[in-house]
């Protein structure tokens, strides 16, 4: 009996709920967004924030990601949408496909910074506590280009390679393909735990989860960059996205060194309101209150010599 010898790509890249089509591109999207609130939801609390915080942030967050994500594929993919033959409105349909990492997380941070900024918090804490929900997210969310077949490598006869159907008009030749999107979930899964073991061995702090996440990644999405075969600008030989994940790489690790001499340890408290609803909810000694005694004096004011002298006067002689 022959085994399998590649994976198969799905006939349609749309999924039905009964009625109700969803196509797996935005299906793999939304779910990733809830895996990464959820994780990032617990993270939060456990490190002393308010449950619902990291929801209420996402509100910013999220819309802003998306818009960043399309931007930067749009701007880097131009010719797609704005040469001759090519229909300018196709940039909106983000549904097909096309989020670029890298815009969605510089957006999605400037988003994230409004939400903190209304509700008092620092965005590096934020970050951190967020940091592994958003690879999950991303391991999730490359499924998305499975669906769509997309974004797959270069032709191979590995037993895990990816056969694609040929199409004439997505410019799709019939074969079997390394499996990046495969890779790079697999990867991202790798870094996500990689950051929940690291931030509670070190106790990562100020961001620095969140940069641990970001060189982490950007390091297989290089190799794996280079195993892609679909069209991309080069700079110097190179894919622009391998560039990008050499700057981006550097510029995580510098902030991971600057930050642990600058900031050393974590946070203590994250979400000044949780703390102080702690800290009234605990039970501890009530503020001092003043009380006027009859010749206008707050009661107690004596100290320990005065009590004494006034429990001495009320004291009956004990002399014969």
């Amino acid at each position: 009996m022959d085994l399998l010898a590649y994976i198969p790509s799905p006939s349609s890249g749309v999924i039905y709920l009964g009625p109700v089509p969803l196509r797996g591109y935005a299906f793999c999207i939304i779910i990733g967004v809830f895996v990464a609130v959820w994780l990032g939801g617990r993270r939060w609390v456990a490190r002393g924030g308010r449950v619902g915080t990291v929801a209420d942030i996402a509100v910013w967050a999220v819309p802003f990601g998306l818009v960043g994500g399309r931007l930067y594929h749009v701007i880097t993919d131009y010719e797609l949408y704005f040469t001759d033959g090519r229909d300018w409105v196709d940039a909106f349909k983000i549904w097909q496909g096309g989020l670029g990492i890298w815009g969605a997380i510089a957006l999605g941070a400037l988003g994230a910074w409004i939400g903190c900024r209304r509700r008092g918090i620092p965005l590096p804490a934020y970050a951190d506590a967020i940091a592994p929900g958003i690879a999950f997210a991303q391991a999730i969310g490359r499924w998305g280009n499975w669906f769509n077949q997309e974004l797959y490598g270069k032709e191979t006869t590995l037993p895990w390679a990816l056969k694609i159907d040929g199409d004439a008009d997505a410019g799709r030749v019939a074969g079997t393909y390394h499996p990046t999107f495969l890779y790079e979930s697999l990867w991202c899964i790798g870094v996500a735990l990689l950051v929940i073991w690291a931030d509670r061995r070190f106790k990562l702090g100020h961001g620095r989860a969140f940069a641990l996440y970001v060189a982490s990644y950007t390091v297989g999405r290089f190799w794996i960059e280079y195993l892609r075969v679909d069209d991309a600008h080069h700079v110097l030989g190179l894919r622009l996205n391998n560039w990008t994940s050499v700057v981006v790489f550097l510029a995580a690790v510098a902030y991971l060194v600057i930050s642990a001499k600058k900031s050393p340890g974590r946070e203590e408290v994250v979400e000044p309101a949780a703390a102080e609803d702690g800290a009234d909810a605990s039970g501890g000694p009530a503020p001092a209150t003043t009380t006027e005694t009859g010749d206008g004096a707050p009661a107690g004011s004596g100290g320990a010599e005065e009590t004494g002298a006034v429990a001495a006067e009320a004291e009956p002689s004990k002399k014969p």
